[in-house]
């Protein structure tokens, strides 16, 4: 197997796991409210992490320049998880994943908003024609669950903006530094939502301390969730970002499944149609940004 195709295999892999972890945060809803499930996820992640950047480069290892950035990423990333969390708790996992993939082309807007960089035509058509996709994904979802049904496009913000934040951090320390920092930041800020929920919000009381099986799959997802984005990073490493980019659809067709089959949600027309718009625009983006990338090359 040549050092590309190893890439995009780790790429496939990776993208394969993270709708898997999504399914084991839907089997809690009921069990644990999502802002403490999500605490205990990144408290766990946090704590393996901050292991693994001790063994790896001492206590050195800890120091970073900017904290602040590193304060702001996790903070998006609470924001992101927190309201994602919810909407799995609450909707079909396969219309919460669909509408999370609106990322990419928010994250193309806030970088020529950001960042300065410039925004071609073929963005602005595949922002127009996802955001397309998006309403027509919420008309039905909004009709059943309500407005919360829009905390999937609240998340896909929040992970946009972490995104810009990341590229603001990407030459300061290691990647272990990296995700130790934002796992750390993202768990006390998810601390604290849980327990204001907690005292202010009835839906988020927490009756009593998470079983054991709770734990258990916290522990589970906090595993998968860091393997997975570890395989991504030895992905680039092996390929381009513009190889892997496309990867990234497998995951709806595994929420997809995931939704239908073990959760018994019905496949709604209307969405997938939605879906499928989200999908082409992040194609349509993938493609000119390849081509983009070719010509500079040459």
């Amino acid at each position: 197997m040549g050092k590309s195709a190893g890439g995009i295999t780790l790429a496939l892999v990776a993208f394969s796991g993270f709708p898997l972890g999504d399914a084991v945060i839907k089997s809690m809803a009921g069990d644990w409210p999502a802002p403490a499930v999500a605490a205990l996820r990144f408290s766990i992640g946090a704590f393996a992490l901050a292991i693994l950047l001790f063994w790896k480069e001492g206590r050195q290892g800890f120091h970073v320049g900017r904290p602040m950035l590193h304060v702001a990423r996790g903070f998006a990333l609470f924001v992101g998880t927190i309201t994602f969390f919810s909407a799995i708790y609450i909707m079909p996992l396969a219309d919460a994943v669909a509408i999370s993939f609106i990322n990419p082309i928010l994250t193309a807007l806030f970088s020529g908003w950001f960042l300065k960089e410039k925004m071609r035509t073929t963005t602005w058509v595949a922002t127009l024609v996802a955001f397309g996709g998006v309403l027509i994904m919420l008309r039905p979802n909004v009709a059943a669950f309500g407005w919360v049904a829009v905390l999937p496009l609240f998340s896909a913000v929040a992970m946009s903006a972490l995104l810009i934040l990341n590229r603001m951090v990407s030459t300061q320390r290691s990647i272990f530094a990296a995700q130790f920092y934002i796992a750390f930041w993202a768990a006390i800020f998810l601390i604290i939502a849980t327990v204001a929920g907690h005292w202010f919000v009835p839906v988020m009381t927490i009756a009593s301390a998470p079983d054991w099986d709770v734990i258990l799959r916290c522990m589970l997802v906090a595993l998968t969730a860091t393997g997975c984005h570890f395989l991504l990073y030895m992905a680039t490493m092996r390929t381009t970002a513009a190889a892997i980019a496309p990867i990234v659809y497998i995951q709806l067709l595994i929420a997809t499944a995931i939704s239908v089959f073990v959760f018994g949600d019905p496949i709604d027309r209307t969405a997938m149609v939605g879906g499928a718009l989200i999908i082409a625009s992040g194609l349509l983006l993938w493609r000119s940004e390849r081509k983009a990338a070719t010509v500079l090359e040459a």
